[in-house]
């Protein structure tokens, strides 16, 4: 027997039946580069889904978002198409409604997220795990150096900012192998229990 991992909301009017894994964590603890060797991992279950993000900054090369200017943002925003959208270090972020349909169809949904947007998921979605993946400062603080993204604003900045939030379903703290912490994180996704 199979041991899962699902957190449900229990609201009745909440969207399901399907998952929404909410990855998050600090600038610089890796989420990126696990996320897309989970992509590449779980490319043959059609039932798992990585909607790309929607950006109103210059994406970085290890990223698969879809970069659009304020204005277009805006607009969309208006128009009321994203599911979720936030705002950090003064650039907007934004998941499509279409996962809203992806959930309804049963399929999980892995999205990096921002940590303020977890405690409203929780009310309008039925089965939320929230991932976080982290570091120890030093080693944050030496990614965002070696990252050098100049979105990322001051790092003494990103190192002290700390956001309220419900504790993590799941926790990875990435030292190691990226692929070690990858299949940690595939079967974070699966429901099943990973730290054995």
């Amino acid at each position: 027997m199979t041991d899962t991992l699902i957190t449900s909301t229990g609201h009745s009017d909440a969207i399901g039946p399907g998952r929404l894994i909410l990855v998050v964590g600090p600038s610089g603890a890796g989420k990126d580069t696990l996320l897309e060797l989970a992509k590449a991992a779980l490319a043959e279950n059609s039932t798992i889904v990585f909607p790309r993000r929607v950006i109103t900054r210059q994406a970085s090369a290890s990223e698969d978002n879809e970069e659009v200017s304020a204005g277009t943002f805006e607009a969309a925003l208006a128009r009321d198409e994203y599911a979720m959208h936030w705002e950090a270090h003064g650039h907007h972020y934004a998941l499509s409604r279409s996962i809203d349909d992806e959930i309804r169809a049963g399929h999980t949904v892995v999205a990096n997220v921002s940590r303020t947007i977890i405690p409203a998921m929780r009310r309008a979605y039925a089965a939320v795990t929230v991932i976080s993946i982290t570091a120890p400062p030093n080693v944050l603080a030496e990614r965002l150096a070696m990252r050098a993204r100049g979105s990322d604003g001051r790092i003494e900045h990103r190192l002290s900012r700390t956001v309220d939030e419900a504790a993590p379903d799941v926790t990875i703290v990435n030292t190691g192998s990226a692929e070690f912490h990858a299949r940690q994180l595939v079967r974070a996704i699966k429901g099943e229990k990973w730290d054995e």
